[in-house]
């Protein structure tokens, strides 16, 4: 494993390392599954350890980097993130790209501070610690809501890859393929994002 596992610490969320331990309070956090439509959310707690075990495994390949997005406040786990796809070049100790995803909350921690806080952590330690060249955002094209967020957010938009990854969710066939939305960010824009973020995280800012 060339990355342990490390925290992400902000005002509103603490990004912690995956752990099998975590699993009961994220099958809480999955309780209301109303806005799961194009997410992979287990339901049960098989799924769920599972879910986490595969997680890990990649972790050990140096293919993901999962967090658990805990919420500042109250301590109660929310949800979770994770770097994926990363992109490993000869003479680098860190990768050159990865992608931000797999990411869900909470019903009780959407729209708030937590996702443009988690935002804002990973990009950072992407761009100013792993001094990556380029960081992708993907969601399931039909996720208008997902793809809203990271319009937002400020990513550019680089098109839809038809039939390109496995679909997710309760509105999804099992075994069905999904188009992928695929949006990313490259260092000279991750300044202005971040401003961007920060910016969202005041009082009244939009988020």
């Amino acid at each position: 494993m060339r990355l342990e596992p490390f925290a992400l610490r902000g005002r509103h969320v603490l990004l912690e390392p995956l752990d099998r331990s975590h699993a009961p309070d994220l099958l809480t956090a999955a309780g209301d599954r109303s806005t799961f439509g194009h997410t992979l959310v287990p339901h049960d707690i098989g799924s769920m350890t599972s879910y986490i075990d595969g997680l890990l495994h990649d972790a050990a390949a140096d293919t993901v980097v999962p967090f658990v997005q805990r919420r500042m406040a109250d301590g109660a786990l929310v949800g979770c993130t994770r770097f994926l796809n990363l992109v490993w070049w000869p003479g680098r100790d860190t990768p050159v790209e990865v992608e931000i995803g797999g990411t869900w909350l909470a019903t009780d921690a959407q729209r708030s501070a937590i996702n443009s806080e988690a935002k804002l952590l990973l990009l950072g330690h992407a761009f100013d610690v792993w001094q990556a060249a380029r960081v992708a955002i993907c969601t399931d094209a039909r996720n208008e809501r997902s793809r809203r967020a990271i319009e937002r957010l400020g990513a550019t938009f680089e098109g839809v890859m038809r039939n390109h990854r496995a679909a997710a969710g309760s509105e999804s066939v099992p075994g069905a393929s999904r188009d992928t939305a695929a949006y990313s960010v490259i260092p000279a824009e991750w300044p202005t994002i971040r401003e961007r973020l920060r910016a969202s995280l005041e009082p009244g800012g939009a988020r």
